[in-house]
């Protein structure tokens, strides 16, 4: 029986261990340096297609139809006007059981770590990693050490697992954006609260969708600022008034209204990974830990899965050398297209914000076009 460690119990890392779980032949322990794994209640995600098909593997089309929603379209607007540009039909890629889906990202841990409990070992921070032959050993700072046989890396983008293996060469950068996250306490007469709604600014962008039939309705907005160095390593910066107050000026007054009526209110600088690391013989890493992509594509969570189910499939098939190369390829696409999108998002030229909404106009409508952009993306 092969021995796997998994560091990290987010999302990534809880579906691989569920993957694994089913076959016997594999002995599985999740490290998770915080004392209980953090939920993030309330706040969303979204899933698309090529990931729903995955978690389906483990169940998740039984999670329970008032906990998730699955939006028909995402409605395209105007910051400045308020007025709707176009919409996008995404059902186009569902299935009869996989729809493009969004949710709580509390419900989705839930519902990924139920089965694990008994493997999930909390309090445990990665200190030091030694891979010698083919046998690891994981040091922790409360003293424990194990063996294992694979080593699966998930804790995000600021990894310490791969700044351990790779002496802190592989550092995330900053994306000069920030992030502000919350739940809207009440809906808005010019959005349609069935759909995601995607807010066209100049140097931002606003996108609201419900994460459930409850009605709650999942906020985040990314704007455009330039952080120091300094900055950029404080983080409570992010959480005192003066600097807040700071951020709300640079938001236009159209969406005042939006941030005013935030719950759980949270601002955090962006990081992106700035390139690819290739671990020694059987260690790898997923999610974020592997490539963390500009949120502008909201593909963070379906890739952190796809990821997972292709290297559990390399390790499972004696073919996990391919893993890598094979991951890069897809990695690079979206990421391609996540920068892009960012860039048409934040446009602030009127001129090219014109042209920008008549191409958009025509470009949600073209079943060649969003077959290549998005089908290639949707349908791994």
């Amino acid at each position: 029986m092969k021995k796997i460690a998994i560091i990290g119990a987010g999302i990534s890392g809880l579906f691989i261990a569920n993957l694994f779980k089913r076959n016997p032949n594999y002995q599985i322990s999740i490290y998770e340096k915080n004392p209980e794994i953090i939920l993030e209640e309330g706040y969303g995600v979204q899933l698309s297609v090529n990931s729903i098909k995955l978690l389906n593997e483990i169940g998740f089309e039984k999670l329970k139809n008032d906990e998730k929603f699955t939006p028909e379209k995402i409605d395209f607007y105007s910051n400045e006007s308020s007025n709707k540009i176009c919409d996008l039909d995404i059902t186009e890629f569902n299935s009869e059981n996989c729809r493009y889906t969004t949710l709580k990202r509390s419900s989705l841990i839930n519902f990924l770590k139920k089965d694990l409990k008994d493997l999930i070992k909390t309090g445990h921070n990665i200190s030091k990693i030694d891979h010698q032959d083919k046998q690891i050993k994981l040091s922790f700072e409360n003293d424990e050490i194990k063996e294992c046989d694979y080593l699966i890396i998930s804790d995000g983008v600021f990894s310490k697992s791969k700044n351990l293996i790779s002496n802190n060469h592989i550092k995330p950068k900053y994306n000069d954006t920030l992030a502000i996250r919350g739940i809207l306490t009440k809906s808005f007469e010019n959005i349609d609260n069935k759909n995601i709604s995607l807010f066209l600014g100049s140097n931002f962008h606003q996108v609201i969708y419900p994460t459930n039939l409850k009605g709650d309705l999942n906020f985040i907005a990314i704007i455009k600022y330039q952080l120091s160095i300094e900055e950029q390593k404080d983080y409570s910066l992010f959480s005192e008034d003066f600097f807040i107050k700071k951020i709300f000026e640079k938001i236009p007054l159209k969406n005042r209204e939006f941030i005013d009526n935030l719950k759980g209110l949270k601002i955090f600088p962006i990081f992106v990974s700035n390139n690819f690391y290739k671990f020694p013989n059987n260690i790898h890493s997923i999610g974020d830990a592997f490539f963390a992509f500009p949120p502008s594509f909201a593909q963070g969570a379906s890739q952190s899965i796809e990821g997972a189910y292709e290297l559990f499939k390399s390790i499972e098939n004696n073919t996990e050398n391919n893993f890598f190369k094979n991951r890069i390829n897809k990695t690079k696409m979206v990421n391609i297209r996540s920068k892009f999108n960012q860039f048409v998002f934040h446009l602030s030229n009127p001129l090219t914000k014109f042209f920008r909404n008549v191409l958009l106009k025509r470009l949600v409508k073209n079943k060649k076009f969003l077959e290549s952009y998005l089908g290639k993306i949707y349908k791994s």
